[in-house]
C-alpha cells in the first residue's frame, strides 16, 4: 500500500473519530440543556432550583461521559500513530525502495509470462499450420478418389 493511501485512510479515520466526538459533545450539551432548570443570567447570585428528578438524566450523563472518554482515547491513539517528522523522510525512502523492488519483481514476472505466451503462440501457429497442411492433403486425396469414381 503506498503512503498516499495510508495517509488518506488515516485522515478518514481521524475525521470519523472527530465527528463522533463532536456528536457526543453536542448530544451531551443537548441533554444538559433539556435537563437544566430555567435560570436568569442576572448578577444577583441566586442559584436555580434543583431538578425534581435528578436520577432521570444520570444514565444519559454516564453514557455520554463514557463515549466522550472513549473517543478521546481513540483520538490520542490516532495522534500517536502519526510518524515523527524526523523519520518521515527516512520512512518514505525506505518505502520507495521496497516499492521499487516490488516493481522490479513484478516486471520480471510479467516478462516471464510474456515469454511463455510467445512460445505458446508459436506452438499454436505450428499446430495450425500442420492442421491446414494435413487438411489440404486429405482434400487432395478425397478429390482424386472422387475424380476416379466419376470417370466412365
Amino acid at each position: 500500500m503506498d503512503s498516499h493511501n495510508k495517509i488518506h485512510r488515516w485522515n478518514s479515520c481521524r475525521k470519523s473519530e472527530l465527528v463522533k466526538q463532536a456528536e457526543n459533545l453536542y448530544n451531551s450539551i443537548g441533554c444538559l440543556f433539556n435537563s437544566a432548570p430555567p435560570c436568569s443570567f442576572d448578577k444577583s447570585g441566586k442559584t436555580p432550583s434543583q431538578n425534581e428528578n435528578p436520577d432521570d438524566m444520570t444514565e444519559h450523563k454516564r453514557v455520554f461521559a463514557t463515549l466522550i472518554a472513549r473517543n478521546a482515547k481513540d483520538i490520542d491513539v490516532l495522534i500517536e500513530s502519526l510518524p515523527s517528522e524526523d523519520s518521515s523522510a527516512e520512512l518514505q525512502t525506505a518505502n520507495m525502495r521496497v516499492l521499487e523492488q516490488e516493481g522490479e519483481e513484478a516486471a520480471l514476472k510479467l516478462q516471464r509470462g510474456i515469454d511463455r505466451g510467445d512460445k505458446l503462440l508459436e506452438e499454436i501457429n505450428r499446430a495450425l499450420n500442420e492442421i491446414a497442411n494435413t487438411q489440404l492433403a486429405i482434400n487432395r486425396i478425397t478429390d482424386a478418389s472422387q475424380g476416379d469414381a466419376i470417370k466412365i
